[in-house]
């Protein structure tokens, strides 16, 4: 079966903003640490770990030629819906007001206040800020490869557009970071996280579809009409959990 727009637009979509949202985090503890200790071994740290999570898509990428397309299909769907869902889960909740916020802002200020407690700075090269950049963004990273990698594996044709959604995603928040050097506190995150958990949830289920060999009345469509079931599950169990958390009385 080809790959029709819809399903390229799709993996384009939900590879940009899943990459956004991990992007923008990684961004405001690389902004604390490098404000802190220096930018030299912060941008360092960062730009290793790029290269390690580079490095590790192309050899997935090409491992992942050698599996049978049924049995990749089935894998990726499962693991792409169960993630997704667990990113759905956490925005509704987030949206109901059961969990709190992410704050940038804050969580700016936690890392900044974190590195000042590790005391003078060395003269050239920062272990400290070299670690703490590298870590950051391979563990956001690494969340971004297994996007990439489940979105574009189901498929010929639709890894690259996938890869293409997360450097677009990782291009803007470097941008913005160079022009702003603050963190991105504005950008809706949980907006976003609800909108990728939809996105990714409906892509497993096709890909689990696909998989077990499920004809899809619409082909490539179906992922439209997967988008909208889940969006409107998701819209309406929002004040659901809002108001079920109203009534339920508290443990004194």
């Amino acid at each position: 079966m080809g790959t029709g727009w819809a399903h390229i637009g799709t993996s384009i979509t939900a590879s940009f903003l899943a990459s956004l949202v991990e992007c923008v985090e990684a961004l405001t503890v690389v902004l604390a640490v490098g404000s802190v200790r220096g930018w030299r071994s912060a941008l360092i740290g960062s730009a290793s770990a790029i290269a390690v999570l580079l490095l590790i898509i192309a050899a997935l990428g090409t491992a992942l030629t050698h599996i049978p397309l049924p049995v990749l299909q089935l894998t990726v769907g499962t693991l792409l819906l169960l993630f997704g869902l667990r990113w759905l889960r956490k925005a509704i909740l987030r949206a109901a007001g059961l969990i709190p916020l992410h704050d940038e802002a804050a969580a700016f200020s936690k890392n900044t206040k974190a590195m000042r407690q590790h005391g003078n700075l060395p003269a050239a090269w920062d272990k400290i800020a070299f670690a703490a950049a590298f870590n950051i963004t391979m563990l956001e990273g690494t969340e971004v490869v297994f996007i990439v990698i489940a979105i574009g594996a189901g498929r010929a044709g639709t890894l690259l557009p996938a890869s293409l959604g997360a450097v677009a995603a990782l291009l803007v928040v470097i941008t913005l970071g160079l022009i702003l050097h603050r963190p991105l506190a504005r950008v809706p995150e949980n907006t976003l996280k609800f909108i990728v958990g939809v996105l990714l949830s409906a892509f497993g289920t096709f890909w689990v579809g696909e998989g077990l060999d499920l004809h899809w009345p619409a082909a490539d469509w179906s992922i439209l009409a997967l988008i909208a079931a889940y969006l409107l599950l998701a819209l309406v169990t929002v004040p659901l959990c809002r108001n079920r958390s109203q009534t339920v009385p508290s443990i004194p």
